[in-house]
């Protein structure tokens, strides 16, 4: 699904240089759930950008899909973007004058997706995360559990072949947390690739694979050890 090869990223503020990504090489195949894990400003961050085409490396190679996405505008790369992707995020990122349904139709109304269908997906959505009795409440109304739920649900809507967790349980308390993280257990045991950075060596232990960097290098990776040895902090 992705194969990043010798990325090279570099950020430069007048004359000052900051090496981001220093020759990594990472595949990720269909159905894995990797975890990335170092320290802060390590590159974790910069990686998940380039691998959810939000960002460009300097040099190397990204082929998704088996696709070459070098030579993509910016126009083909939001398509891509918005058609395979799904995305969650530390802070949640909900819009807080629109309800939860709302939030989580967002993305079916910009892949232009007809009312009818996007109402069914939407609902069909929010019965499987368990959040179909706030679907009329407002974000702000919700608790720190719910609403990243329905950060999933509107990541999960656009039935994506990946999923890019950025710190998905940094804002939650443990019970949440755990919560979260079966969830995304689950999803990736239904067929869903996800790709997660976290800080959590916890978390971390959820995927199949995980990743370590160290000053914009890849410095080791790791096989999960068994679920059931795992206990959440």
């Amino acid at each position: 699904m992705i194969t990043l090869k010798d990325i090279q990223k570099a950020y430069r503020i007048h004359d000052i240089e900051t090496v981001a990504l220093d020759s990594l090489d990472l595949t990720v195949n269909q159905g894995d759930f990797v975890s990335i894990m170092g320290p802060s400003g390590c590159g974790k961050s910069t990686l998940l950008s380039i691998i959810g085409m939000l960002d460009s490396c300097d040099s190397g190679s990204y082929r998704f899909l088996d696709l070459n996405i070098e030579a993509y505008s910016e126009n083909q790369l939001a398509k891509l973007r918005s058609r395979n992707l799904g995305y969650i995020f530390q802070s949640f990122n909900l819009v807080d004058d629109l309800t939860v349904a709302e939030n989580i139709e967002l993305p079916l109304l910009y892949n232009k997706v007809g009312k009818k269908q996007r109402r069914a997906r939407v609902q069909a959505i929010m019965e499987r995360l368990s959040i179909t009795h706030r679907a009329n409440h407002l974000p702000q109304h919700l608790s720190g559990g719910q609403q990243q739920r329905v950060a999933i649900a509107r990541a999960l809507v656009i039935e994506p072949k990946l999923i890019l967790a950025d710190e998905p349980t940094g804002n939650l308390d443990s019970e949440n947390g755990t919560e979260v993280m079966r969830l995304l257990t689950e999803l990736n045991q239904q067929g869903t690739t996800i790709v997660m950075v976290t800080h959590s060596e916890t978390d971390a232990q959820f995927g199949n694979r995980i990743v370590h960097l160290l000053d914009g290098k890849m410095i080791s990776r790791q096989p999960k050890v068994v679920l059931s040895e795992v206990q959440y902090a």
